[in-house]
């Protein structure tokens, strides 16, 4: 290719390119001209990179090129114009997406703990597992409630709300390896199980629940939302559909990676439940209804919210401007 003849003979396409690119309003046939020119610009910006590569004469047909999509794709908006879309579409979207697979999550893990739990309460060796005599009962009688108020109430609602961030954000971050999630889901449930059997043992399981129910439907309930999450994203690439495995688990990944910010709210909520209420010299009548309007509210916004916001088409994805091609077609 000649390119400097090319250049001359398709000066005027993009000298009209450049210049409704760079125009503030668009009036009569321009929107569709613009078009036009941006479509045969980048038939010709494709020609002199695949004959002569690099050149002026394509950076400087890019440059054009660039402006004018910007006028019919529009700029991305600022951070403030997001949130509420964020908010009210694209993260209940995900979490609905999850919804019957939170829930599956939920069961599995209440089925294992009170399998647990019953198994250590009727078996002493179980309980022997746990420390020895001395140790079971320090924790039942002291340590287990004085865990709630021997830091200040700031300062434990910071830890418990980082610890738990973090354990959620592993779970959705190494879903897709299949096996840490389920890993750390019996674990879970192992140690609440535990921990339950232990109590009741020494005749403490209304203290369990007492010190348990307040922050712990949030808190759990959030958890349970990670691990489903986490077991999505290795459900994609097992079983894509009709997509290809990369297509599948980086649509999937990215719109379940939204469902962090969600959880991490959510468990920002418990953990404030935590650190204020359940140490707290409020009686139980008061404490407990709290946790329960905080899981409530959660249930509603993942349900209600999701199912709202999944019907009028949205999935949590990011969208196709912000998330780039995903395939180049020809044609």
């Amino acid at each position: 290719m000649d390119l400097d003849a090319f250049a001359r003979a398709h000066q005027d396409e993009w000298d009209e390119l450049a210049r409704l690119g760079r125009k503030r309003r668009l009036e009569g046939s321009e929107p569709d001209r613009l078009i036009e020119r941006y479509q045969a610009g980048a038939a010709d910006l494709s020609a002199i990179r695949t004959s002569a590569g690099q050149s002026i004469q394509g950076d400087r047909l890019s440059l054009a090129l660039s402006r004018a999509r910007l006028r019919f794709t529009g700029a991305s908006s600022n951070v403030l114009q997001q949130l509420p879309r964020f908010f009210l579409a694209q993260l209940p979207a995900a979490l609905y997406r999850i919804r019957w697979l939170t829930l599956a999550v939920t069961v599995a893990t209440i089925v294992i703990a009170v399998l647990w739990g019953y198994w250590a309460y009727r078996d002493p060796a179980v309980l022997a597992t746990f420390g020895d005599e001395e140790f079971r009962r320090q924790f039942v009688e002291e340590d287990f409630v004085a865990y709630y108020s021997e830091n200040p109430p700031s300062s434990f609602t910071g830890q418990v709300w980082t610890n738990n961030a973090w354990l959620a954000a592993q779970c959705i971050a190494f879903g897709v390896l299949g096996v840490f999630v389920p890993y750390l889901l019996y674990n879970n449930a192992l140690n609440i199980g535990m921990s339950g059997g232990l109590m009741f043992a020494y005749d403490r399981g209304d203290i369990f629940f007492l010190y348990i129910l307040p922050h712990g439907q949030l808190e759990l309930y959030s958890i349970f939302v990670a691990g489903a999450a986490g077991l999505r994203i290795f459900w994609a690439w097992i079983a894509p559909g009709p997509r290809t495995r990369l297509e599948s688990l980086a649509t999937e990944s990215r719109a379940i990676f939204t469902v962090v910010v969600g959880l991490i709210l959510a468990l920002l909520v418990s953990g404030v439940v935590e650190g204020f209420v359940t140490g707290s010299a409020l009686p139980f009548w008061i404490k407990i209804p709290i946790g329960t309007i905080a899981l409530v509210a959660f249930l509603v916004y993942q349900w209600v919210v999701g199912r709202r916001a999944y019907r009028a088409g949205q999935t949590g994805d990011l969208d196709e401007f912000e998330a780039g091609a995903r395939r180049l077609t020809a044609g």
